[in-house]
């Protein structure tokens, strides 16, 4: 790795220099007039005589910024700047809580629609109820506009004690509420439930302030309802605190077993270890992972291989193990900064190769799909000569991510005309939202799964749903239905499930049946 400090000293410089910020607990440097190539405040006297000398009026903050992009841009993917609005949204996904008015919408046809409204939240207060499509909020048209989710978001958003005014329509008639923002909880599990007699299913979307808590609160309530497997599904889990990796990895782990250590050109190796006190150290473990299950998520993944404490089943996962550490400006920006990278108890570097170029290693994931290592465990591109060893002796390999041992392809033999044509349109999504507006008293008090199979036993959603893609111009040909049935059979009950109190639980359950990587997870042992 190449020396970092100078890169950080210059940034500093440009800031201190050129936009008067200080950097808490760092002491301003003194300018040079001169700079040669190795002088590292060369930048910032160019900034310097482009605010005094350029033709024009210059942004000095826009300049500064731009300067300090691209000098991050030279060093690795992950080492970054970050303006106030981005940090500040960056820290309030990881924090376990937002301020806002506490509830969770999906924009099936242009219009938000509620579908759950937190428990003792803002909006239940009010009472907002599932179902509620949202019309306008402090006067702004948001329906039937292509109005951007992210930004329908953000209007909702503001600090707790403020005020905002939120139109909807329901039966039919408009209705207008005005909310008081409060603090929102964030969950990291997004479901839990057993399947089975035996064996629990807890679902991570991220590790935040509250990831262990929550996952110990679940995994407490599956194993007194029996549990004697775990399946912990973290695809799609893009990572978060080091420190909550370490606190999940303590829960299934023996004393003195080696979690993860770190180490940098500029930081000495730290080693961390379980400590003997986790209360699932006898529990059956399955972990599922794939191409989109970084950091924090390949930590915990990693730490469960190499200690041949669990089985790791899916897909090779991102590769992203290089540590940030933050430095804040008063602005309220800040540049996060890789000082070390991750290894696995085996030594495994979890960072993948970025020797390619910014654009290249963004591609790593689409370059996966066009080299088939989606569809085929033959067409993975593994490094054999990077050879390492679990502490029982089992081979495992390094360059980056986390390989599973049991291997989980991508299922492409469903896709018939009629299912890609369906989902392009978005149609299950639609047609569940409709189901929801047909039996809305009903399945709005569903709070069980078994009352939701007599709800689903008593219409008949493939006719409901053919009859609904026909008349958004989609046709099954002869013998389509017979052959996408069985897999979009058990998405329209998931979809259609969310809608009940039951919530992701129904979601993610009644999905499970063709979950192809459940399904291995199930039988691994």
């Amino acid at each position: 790795m190449k020396d970092k400090s100078p890169i950080l000293i210059a940034l500093l410089g440009v800031v201190i220099g050129v936009l008067g910020t200080i950097i808490v607990g760092i002491a301003g440097r003194q300018q040079k007039k001169a700079a040669s190539d190795k002088d590292w405040s060369k930048l910032n006297l160019v900034l310097q005589q482009v605010r005094e000398n350029y033709v024009d009026e210059v942004n000095v903050p826009e300049v500064t910024e731009a300067a300090i992009i691209a000098a991050l841009s030279k060093l690795d993917p992950h080492s970054l700047y970050l303006p106030p609005t981005d940090l500040q949204e960056a820290e309030t996904d990881l924090a376990g809580n937002f301020d806002g008015i506490g509830i969770q919408f999906n924009v099936p046809n242009d219009t938000a629609i509620v579908l759950e409204v937190i428990a003792g939240g803002p909006s239940e207060k009010a009472g907002l109820l599932p179902g509620d499509r949202i019309l306008e909020v402090d006067g702004k048209v948001i329906a039937g506009v292509k109005y951007p989710q992210d930004s329908m978001v953000r209007r909702m958003k503001g600090p707790a004690g403020t005020n905002v005014k939120i139109k909807i329509i329901r039966d039919k008639e408009p209705v207008v509420f005005d909310i008081t923002r409060g603090r929102i909880p964030i969950h990291c599990v997004d479901a839990s439930f057993m399947i089975g007699d035996t064996t629990g299913y807890i679902r991570l979307n991220k590790f935040s302030a509250t990831t262990y808590q929550e996952v110990f609160i679940a995994a407490t309530d599956l194993y007194r309802q029996g549990m004697k497997k775990l399946v912990m599904d973290i695809r799609d889990n893009s990572g978060g605190y080091f420190s909550q990796a370490l606190l999940l990895s303590n829960l299934f782990l023996g004393q003195g077993d080696n979690i993860v250590y770190l180490d940098g050109l500029h930081r000495k190796r730290e080693e961390y270890k379980a400590d003997g006190k986790g209360a699932f150290q006898d529990l059956k473990l399955v972990v599922i992972i794939n191409e989109n299950s970084a950091s924090s998520s390949e930590i915990f993944a990693g730490a469960i291989q190499d200690n041949d404490r669990g089985v790791i089943v899916g897909r090779r996962s991102y590769g992203k193990g290089l540590v940030q550490e933050p430095l804040y400006f008063t602005d309220g920006s800040a540049v996060r900064i890789s000082v070390a990278r991750y290894y696995t108890p085996s030594g495994r570097c979890i960072q993948r190769p970025y020797n390619g170029g910014g654009q290249e290693y963004q591609m790593d994931i689409y370059n996966r799909y066009l080299d088939g290592e989606m569809f085929s465990q033959d067409s993975v591109k593994t490094d054999t000569t990077d050879v390492y060893y679990t502490v029982s002796g089992r081979t495992v390999y390094g360059g980056g991510g986390i390989m599973p041992d049991i291997y989980v392809p991508i299922d492409t033999t469903r896709a018939t005309d009629f299912y890609v044509k369906c989902n392009r349109k978005a149609l299950p999504v639609k047609f569940s939202s409709e189901i929801f507006d047909k039996y809305k008293a009903r399945l709005g008090a569903i709070d069980n799964f078994g009352d939701l199979e007599n709800f689903f036993e008593n219409i008949n959603i493939p006719a409901a749903f053919l009859s609904y893609a026909a008349k958004e111009g989609v046709y099954a040909k002869r013998g389509e239905w017979d052959a996408s049935k069985s897999y979009m059979m058990p998405y329209l009950r998931a979809l259609i499930g969310r809608y009940s109190k039951l919530g992701q639980n129904a979601y993610y359950k009644l999905f499970l049946p063709v979950d192809d990587t459940v399904t291995v997870a199930l039988t691994a042992e």
